[in-house]
């Protein structure tokens, strides 16, 4: 390859790990005392996500460290944000697997030439600062994949 050729785009430069798995809760503290209690596992973030309509908090095991995966339960805030409609539709449960990226805007436009839709046209601001952005499940096998762009000091 030639210096002025653009490198192909390798996903494995870019995508890193799974960052987390969401779920689905009706009742964020109820579900954060199960994992707690019955898993051992550690509220490491929470806040509240008002452009997604949820109240959201972040799991993980102790001593896990700041790279491992983590566990993401999401309640709705009102009745009409997306985890309210996602519960009612197909109860408490599975909501999205979420990769961990290095550049939210290449992953997207490599999606983009393979025909893939995202749902939204730009990423988005998600929990503690990061940038996100979903691959429609319908061009995923019927998963909802988010994309995560750390900030650059992620509080989960």
């Amino acid at each position: 390859m030639s210096t002025s050729q653009t490198p192909e785009f390798i996903p494995a430069d870019y995508v890193l790990a799974v960052d987390h798995v969401g779920v689905a809760v009706p009742d964020l503290d109820a579900a954060v005392t199960w994992y707690s209690a019955n898993l051992g596992m550690v509220e490491t973030h929470r806040e509240v996500n008002e452009d997604q309509g949820v109240h959201e908090a972040m799991m993980s095991l102790p001593g896990a460290g700041d790279d491992s995966s983590a566990l993401q339960l999401l309640a709705p805030a009102s009745d009409a944000s997306t985890i309210a409609k996602f519960i009612d539709r197909n109860g408490p449960g599975l909501q999205q697997l979420a990769y961990r990226v290095t550049d939210i805007e290449a992953v997207a436009t490599f999606l983009r030439s393979r025909g893939l839709r995202l749902l939204f046209d730009a990423p988005r601001p998600g929990t503690a600062g990061c940038r996100i952005n979903f691959i429609h499940p319908k061009d995923a096998g019927g998963v909802l994949i988010e994309l995560v762009e750390p900030a650059p000091n992620p509080t989960h």
